[in-house]
């Protein structure tokens, strides 16, 4: 493997466990060779900021949690779950559902924990922020919605989860869209240092490394998002609107705890729970990919993100990738709700 691709694959956190998998399981397949899936029209033309709220939001009991959700769509379509990130939340996807609604699918947007009105049942519970944590919950409430199977989408940290669901539940998806490609790491893998550039990009997870960093977000976590968004998105003109509609998710009680001991974590500076730890053995090993996949990415995102040459060979099954242009950053769903639409309903008729 060539040191420019190493170099690829470095740049963002947990890629050790990838390069580390592509040589154990001896992927015969390469990108070229894998077979495509086709584009297709037949979404809405929307421009992102077109809607600006969801119908009223769902409250069920589902594993650890009282997760809230939006739902859009007809109650027998095929069902799309939605996955947020960090520093976002449900509105990424205020201007997606309603596309998806109208070419019949039912979609469900999901409250990570730490998020928005979702609820831990338990004030015993752990605070976990570790990313097997976040696919189980998906997967509890996929059970206590009675879905047996769903296309799984998102972005950041619902990139990361709706990876580890397709990585170990394969059979309850049924094709994935994924920003930025594979995000699946390891600890083993945060441990290991990489070029001072990058690391530089990631100063957010060294702050959150320290008491300071806690304090700092507690006290000024609309200030720290707002910059999140503005260096992570640089051509994304959102206004104050949009985003305290997205920072009122913030407010949760748990959230600052949950992205605290998330990146702790991924640094091995915080224990997560013994519970998960076959999960996240598996996870270290870099686990490929079978379900139908699009990966996709903006032409100007400013987060850290692998080149897609870096995580081909980490699909097996059907595949594609596409960039999407005109200054598109890394909340993507958000500023290019059509493409990622469109990416979707493709995806998901093909599977």
């Amino acid at each position: 493997m060539s040191d420019e691709i190493n170099r690829d694959r470095r740049r963002f956190f947990g890629t050790a466990a990838m390069t580390f998998a592509a040589a154990q399981l001896s992927l015969s397949a390469t990108a070229e060779a894998q077979t495509a899936l086709p584009k297709k029209s037949g979404t809405a033309t929307v421009k992102g900021g077109t809607n600006t709220s969801f119908a009223p939001l769902k409250q069920i009991d589902a594993g650890q949690l009282n997760v809230s959700y939006a739902e859009a769509g007809p109650a027998g379509g095929q069902p799309v779950i939605l996955l947020h990130g960090w520093p976002y939340d449900i509105y990424s996807f205020v201007d997606v559902a309603p596309l998806l609604a109208s070419a019949g699918y039912r979609v469900i947007v999901p409250y990570l924990r730490g998020y928005g009105t979702t609820r831990f049942l338990s004030d015993a519970t752990v605070r976990n922020g570790q990313p097997s944590a976040l696919s189980v919950d998906i997967i509890a409430l996929m059970d206590a919605l009675k879905i047996e199977k769903a296309t799984v989408a998102g972005f950041d940290w619902g990139a990361r989860t709706a990876n580890i669901m397709a990585a170990l539940w394969p059979e309850r998806c049924k094709a994935m869209v994924s920003v930025s490609g594979y995000l699946i790491g390891s600890q083993q893998a945060g441990k290991m240092p990489l070029p001072p550039k990058a690391e530089l990009q990631w100063w957010y997870q060294f702050y959150f490394a320290t008491e300071r960093g806690r304090e700092g977000y507690e006290r000024y976590r609309r200030e720290f998002s707002k910059l999140i968004w503005q260096t992570a998105s640089p051509q994304w003109h959102f206004d104050d609107v949009t985003f305290e509609r997205s920072a009122a998710a913030f407010d949760n009680p748990d959230h600052v705890a949950i992205v605290v001991h998330n990146y702790r974590w991924r640094l091995g500076l915080a224990e997560g729970e013994a519970k998960y730890d076959d999960l996240e053995k598996r996870l270290a090993q870099g686990p490929v990919i079978t379900v139908p996949t699009i990966t996709m990415e903006g032409d100007a995102n400013g987060a850290p993100h692998p080149e897609p040459a870096a995580y081909a060979r980490m699909f097996s099954g059907r595949y594609s990738h596409r960039t999407i242009k005109g200054g598109i950053g890394h909340n993507l769903p958000q500023e290019a709700p059509e493409a990622f639409a469109e990416a979707i309903i493709t995806v998901a008729a093909d599977a």
